[in-house]
C-alpha cells in the first residue's frame, strides 16, 4: 500500500505529492520544518514541537496556513492513514509560490504546508546499545540557528562528512566550543557528575528533546549546567551523548577517533534514555 502524504489540504499518494517549482521553500529555503516522533501510533512531545514551529514562523514573519490544533489533527490522520506504529512525521511550511522569483516577501500568496511519514524503530535501534562515533567539523551556519529553517546545507555537508568517516553524527565547532550536532543537541557528563549542555541562544536550535531531558534530569535532582564546552572537555568526561526526536537519547562513545571514557554507553546516558522513553510514552497523544 503506497504511503500517503499531505499537501495543502489534501491527502494524496506520496508519488503524487507535488508543489510548484516557484515555491519559495525550493527557491530560497524560505520555510520552517518540524519532525515529531511516533511511538505505538502516537505523537511524542508534540506540543513542544508545535510551540517551536509557532516561534520559528514568527521569527521570519510567516503565517501558518492552519492553526496548530488543526496541524496536530492532520498529523494524527496521516499517522492513521499510513498505519504508522513507530517512526516520524515530517512537516514543512513555506511562504508559498509566487508568479516569479523575487527576494522580497510576496503579497497575497498562501503558505505551503506539507507532511509525510517515515518508519523508524527508535526504541530498538542497535546504536542505542552500542553508542555512536562522532567527528568534529567547523560550524558553517548562519547566525540565527534558533530558527528551525529548511536551509540545511551546512548540516548536509556535516552529516556527509560523518557518513564518509563512518560516524553516526558530526559535532559542529565554533570558537573552540561545541555548538550542536548536525541534527542533535550535545551533552557531556563531567567527572563530578554534572550534566552539561550548551545554553539556548541564537547559536543553537532549542531542541525539544533536549528541553525535556534537562527538565527530567532536574526533576530528579541531577545537577545540570547550561554552558558551552570544548571537545577536550568532552574527551575528559565520564560520558557524552546527544538528543533529538529521531534518536531520543543516544550515547557518544568516541570523538574524532578518540574514546570517551571506556568507549561504551555509560550508566547516566542509559538511565536518561529510559527516563525519556517513559516520559514519551506517558505523554504521547
Amino acid at each position: 500500500m503506497e504511503q500517503i502524504a499531505y499537501v495543502n489540504g489534501s491527502f494524496v499518494p506520496l508519488s503524487e505529492a507535488k508543489v510548484s517549482i516557484l515555491d519559495r521553500g525550493f527557491l530560497f529555503a524560505d520555510g520552517i520544518y518540524e519532525v515529531a516522533a511516533v511511538l505505538d501510533g502516537k505523537l511524542i512531545d508534540n506540543a513542544s514541537h508545535l510551540a517551536r514551529l509557532k516561534r520559528s514562523v514568527g521569527e521570519i514573519e510567516l503565517a501558518l496556513p492552519e492553526t496548530t490544533e488543526r496541524i496536530q489533527e492532520i498529523q494524527k490522520e496521516l499517522v492513521a492513514r499510513n498505519n504508522l506504529v513507530n517512526g516520524m512525521v515530517y512537516l514543512e511550511v513555506t511562504r508559498g509560490a509566487d508568479t516569479g522569483r523575487d527576494f522580497a516577501f510576496p503579497k497575497n500568496v498562501k503558505p505551503t504546508l506539507i507532511m509525510f511519514t517515515s518508519t523508524k524503530d527508535i526504541i530498538n535501534a542497535p546504536s542505542a546499545r552500542t553508542g555512536i562515533n562522532v567527528i568534529t567539523v567547523p560550524d558553517l551556519r548562519w547566525a540565527r540557528r534558533d530558527i528551525k529553517s529548511v536551509a540545511l546545507l551546512a548540516q548536509v555537508l556535516a552529516k556527509q562528512a560523518a557518513a564518509v568517516a563512518g560516524a553516526g553524527e558530526a559535532w559542529m565547532i565554533e570558537d573552540g566550543k561545541v555548538t550542536e550536532g548536525g541534527s542533535s543537541s550535545c551533552f557531556i557528563l563531567t567527572q563530578d557528575d554534572v550534566i552539561v549542555t550548551r545554553q539556548n541562544g541564537s547559536e543553537i536550535l532549542p531542541g525539544c528533546t533536549r528541553k525535556a531531558v534537562v527538565a527530567l534530569a532536574e526533576e530528579r535532582q541531577l545537577r545540570v549546567e547550561e554552558r558551552a564546552f570544548s571537545v577536550e572537555e568532552a574527551l575528559a568526561a565520564k560520558e557524552a551523548f546527544v538528543t533529538s526526536a529521531s534518536v531520543f537519547v543516544q550515547a557518544v562513545v568516541s570523538i574524532d577517533g578518540k574514546k570517551v571514557a571506556d568507549g561504551k554507553p555509560g550508566p547516566m546516558t542509559n538511565r536518561l534514555r529510559e527516563i525519556y522513553v517513559e516520559f514519551a510514552k506517558a505523554t504521547a497523544v
